[in-house]
């Protein structure tokens, strides 16, 4: 989550998903065939794709499942259109967020989200009302213990990335959006194991929120991701660890 490492997050989005293994595998799907509607059915020639379908096989997706999804957006049949949609808003404490949804029908995932934030007491907020606190980034995460740390900034470095850190477990690299698909692809040859890898929203300052408010935005925000639309929730907001 935001404030603390981006390993630390991935764990945490881990462990959430293994409770709701069916309902991330629909999420992925989505994410495929919106790939291969994009760019074509072959993941050698759509990069995009060929990312997509490493998340649903890293979340342990089966084949004949990720199969059906490529057919399902490479296929000329009509089926589900879906679109991105992004919602903004603030939560408890504060806290700017920001969500982003694959949705077939607009019209019923809007007041959906609306719902959710004033259940909890907050409301959506209009196009680029929290927006400006953030930047598109690329995150890769790569276990420590499977790389040379020398070699993988070197590699990194040679393929536009700003930035390779130690976050304890895990060396994290982050880049500009453009340079995120040449990296992963660099890191790909190199035979380097992603463990994550995801262009991302990032703040450029955080919040903290403690205590009532931070339990409330926890409430919060497990509710938008546990929305079937919502394939993704960025925020600026930092919890202590307890």
């Amino acid at each position: 989550m935001a404030g603390h490492s981006h390993w630390a997050r991935i764990k945490r989005a881990k462990a959430a998903t293994d409770k709701k293994r069916g309902k991330h595998w629909s999420k992925l799907s989505r994410a495929i065939i919106v790939a291969a509607r994009a760019g074509g059915g072959d993941p050698s020639m759509n990069l995009t794709l060929r990312y997509a379908i490493d998340a649903a096989k890293a979340a342990n997706m089966p084949k004949d499942t990720i199969e059906r999804a490529v057919k399902k957006g490479a296929g000329d049949a009509g089926g589900e259109d879906f679109h991105e949609l992004v919602y903004e808003g603030y939560g408890p404490g504060g806290a700017a967020l920001i969500c982003v949804a694959l949705s077939d029908n607009r019209n019923r995932t809007a007041p959906e989200v609306k719902k959710i934030f004033e259940k909890r007491g907050c409301k959506l907020g209009a196009t680029n009302s929290v927006a400006y606190l953030f930047s598109k980034r690329g995150v890769i995460a790569i276990e420590k213990s499977r790389v040379d740390e020398e070699r993988l900034t070197e590699i990194a470095l040679e393929h536009g990335a700003d930035d390779v850190r130690d976050e304890g477990e895990a060396f994290v690299i982050e880049c500009d959006p453009a340079a995120y698909m040449p990296l992963r692809q660099a890191l790909d040859e190199a035979g380097i194991p992603v463990e994550s890898g995801e262009v991302t929203m990032i703040a450029a300052t955080n919040v903290e929120v403690a205590g009532e408010d931070a339990e409330k935005l926890l409430a919060l925000v497990e509710d938008l991701e546990d929305h079937d639309d919502i394939q993704n929730v960025y925020g600026n907001y930092e919890l202590p660890d307890e």
